[in-house]
């Protein structure tokens, strides 16, 4: 969806560009400065590296690496420059990895190591959706066991989210969508309750069957709406979570009247707030132990 912004314009990137933000692979070679990775190691794509020395880096939130950050905004690699080239021309790196190809050239801090037994397919979901939707869930919001918790937006991020707050412990995890293949989906992987987006009498609905609201809504569809009803649902004295990226002209606002009074909190989620090295891992392994069935 990262990909397809950008090619209907709703993410403007320096083009012509190479997409592809998530992926797997095999490293096929490394450079001469390379020797924690090698031919034949298999890796998952991370489009958000840390250069580990900048101001957020060494504040302990990598995922906000401002050298990355800045190097991605010109459509270059995170070590600087870029490495592609269509008829002499260069050709910009998207998110400093174009994995969207059959071959990649991308910095050291662009992949993590993963066990070779697990599928590609589903490898390369740890790249973006896994650890946003998780991450949102486990790092950001900070779920706790019994909290009462909603998801909208039922897509990969979405449904990584859900599969995160079972994992957190979450008493009641409440989808909300507008297909209803995504509402069946969210209920086999464990949501109790669902609801209709499309439904006029939504918001109601959920504040009336959760005594007030929620205590933290995750918007993960990207939208302005989305948003707006997630932070309609939350409970006084919660929290309302986006990782969703609606167009870059999008306003979301609220009552600061309101806000202040009910005690609210809202919060911004890259890449749900992962530290890479360590929250890959972690989420591999309760991949396999079918905690995490992405």
């Amino acid at each position: 969806h990262s990909d397809l912004s950008t090619i209907e314009g709703a993410r403007p990137r320096p083009l012509p560009t190479v997409i592809g933000h998530e992926g797997a692979g095999v490293v096929a070679e490394v450079g001469a400065g390379v020797t924690d990775v090698a031919v034949g190691d298999h890796v998952v794509f991370i489009f958000a590296p840390s250069c580990g020395t900048c101001r957020q880096c060494v504040s302990g939130r990598p995922n906000l690496c401002t050298t990355f950050n800045s190097a991605k905004q010109k459509g270059d690699l995170a070590t600087g420059g870029r490495r592609l080239k269509l008829n002499g021309q260069e050709v910009a790196h998207y998110a400093g990895l174009s994995c969207f190809a059959e071959l990649a050239v991308v910095p050291r801090n662009s992949v993590q190591r993963i066990p070779k037994d697990v599928p590609f397919e589903d490898a390369a979901l740890f790249g973006c959706a896994v650890v946003t939707g998780v991450g949102a869930a486990v790092n950001t919001a900070e779920t706790k066991a019994g909290d009462v918790v909603a998801v909208v937006g039922l897509g990969g991020v979405g449904l990584s989210c859900l599969l995160g707050a079972r994992v957190a412990g979450a008493g009641r995890i409440i989808a909300v969508d507008v297909n209803d293949e995504k509402l069946a989906l969210a209920r086999q992987l464990g949501a109790t309750d669902t609801f209709d987006a499309r439904d006029p009498e939504c918001v109601a609905k959920i504040v009336a069957a959760t005594d007030g609201g929620v205590d933290t809504a995750f918007e993960m569809a990207g939208t302005v709406k989305a948003m707006d009803l997630a932070y309609k649902i939350t409970v006084r004295g919660g929290q309302t979570v986006s990782a969703g990226l609606s167009p870059v002209a999008g306003q979301f606002s609220v009552q600061h009247y309101g806000m202040v009074q009910d005690g609210r909190t809202v919060k911004g989620s890259y890449m749900g707030g992962c530290v890479i090295a360590r929250d890959v891992p972690r989420y591999i392994g309760l991949y396999k132990d079918s905690k995490l069935p992405v």
